[in-house]
């Protein structure tokens, strides 16, 4: 087991199994020193409150999971020169800083594709808001990923630190859903790809609604943990807003099609309060990523989803996302995204499709957001 520094020492939490290797104490004054990340916020918000009593578990045999919480340095800055903090801010990062952040995998064909390694060897921070993982792929025209070599994950009296043991919320079962169809009105966004205006149009569709006196609450069902798209519904005006980081999944690439429904179904639970009148719900990437894909076949995705604003980049791509959607017998409500941006791109998909193209800012009008209802 290796010790950091002087000041550490082995701790033995009365619950850890006496089989697993003995986690290093890690020094409260380090650990608050450690810039912490997006996706750790509730493990940090615990930290702020009480730093002692927390350890580094390392070693050969060690193999992380993700969700686990992993104590990193930074060896050499690439793509990624910031890290979303807790509260949203982007924290410089230098070499040698000591960050705080979660395995996950990550899917972003405009970034990177990346895995949770087998060990806690050197490794990469593929997403701002504080994803470890090692990168396999990237796009040709961004950076290497930032470079980073764990020190060794988090650990307490209970074992390693994981996202799901801390998360604000808990997933519910399926015998919830009875009890949607009768809540608020639920519209889904969903897009083409990565950047294909989906958050835009989220937001846009939340700031008409809200401004028509409606209560709205807005999340994200699947994606990567950021904090960027659930502070712009809170500016655009949603009352309440959770994702899936909120229920302790860093990201839901690679997540197993239950635990994505389980998603799905406790956020439209957790946001129908008797006070909402409309949830938003956003969906990440595209119609052909996996996670995605796989829930908008499932029977629950219609049955909990009224209606869609289909987020596209062209009219192909349009008029495809439409025809596959009516195929799952998910009734679209309009059409939007990068593709309002060019007029001559409106009206090609204005011709091929029968529902309305509306242009992303005009769906912060009150009037042409309710129409959606």
């Amino acid at each position: 087991m290796t010790v950091s520094t002087e000041q550490d020492r082995t701790l033995v939490p009365p619950t850890w199994p006496e089989a697993a290797p003995s986690p290093t104490r890690l020094s409260p004054d380090r650990l608050r020193r450690a810039k912490k990340a997006y996706t750790t916020r509730f493990v940090a918000a615990g930290i702020d409150a009480s730093p002692e009593g927390y350890g580094l578990l390392d070693g050969p045999d060690v193999t992380p999971q993700p969700g686990e919480v992993v104590l990193a340095r930074v060896e050499a800055i690439g793509m990624h020169k910031r890290l979303e903090s807790p509260v949203g801010r982007r924290q410089t990062l230098f070499p040698g800083d000591e960050i705080l952040v979660a395995y996950g995998h990550r899917y972003a064909p405009d970034q990177f594709e990346a895995v949770v390694p087998g060990d806690l060897g050197p490794a990469h921070l593929v997403a701002a808001g504080g994803i470890a993982a090692l990168a396999t792929d990237k796009h040709r025209d961004i950076e290497d990923a930032t470079a980073i070599r764990p020190l060794g994950l988090l650990a307490d009296a209970h074992g390693v630190v994981a996202l799901r043991r801390h998360a604000s919320r808990a997933l519910l079962p399926d015998t919830a859903a009875p009890a949607l169809t009768t809540g608020p009105a639920v519209i889904g966004v969903v897009g083409t790809s990565m950047n294909s205006g989906k958050s835009t149009t989220a937001g846009s569709l939340i700031r008409g609604l809200a401004r028509s006196g409606l209560r709205v609450a807005a999340g994200k069902v699947t994606g990567t943990g950021a904090g960027g798209d659930p502070h712009g519904f809170v500016d655009a005006g949603a009352s309440e807003v959770l994702d899936f980081t909120d229920f302790g999944f860093p990201t839901t690439f690679r997540l197993a099609h239950d635990e994505v429904r389980a998603v799905l179904l406790s956020l439209v639970t957790h946001l129908s309060d008797p006070g909402t009148d409309v949830v938003v719900l956003e969906l990440a990437d595209g119609l052909y990523q996996e996670e995605t894909a796989r829930l908008l076949a499932d029977p629950l995705f219609a049955r909990v989803v009224d209606r869609v604003v289909f987020a596209a980049d062209g009219a192909a791509g349009a008029a495809g996302g439409v025809a596959l959607l009516a195929e799952r017998g998910v009734p679209v409500g309009a059409v939007s995204g990068v593709l309002t941006s060019a007029p001559l791109a409106m009206r090609e998909a204005r011709s091929v499709l029968d529902v309305p193209v509306i242009d992303t800012l005009s769906l912060a009008e009150p009037d042409v957001a309710t129409a959606l209802l």
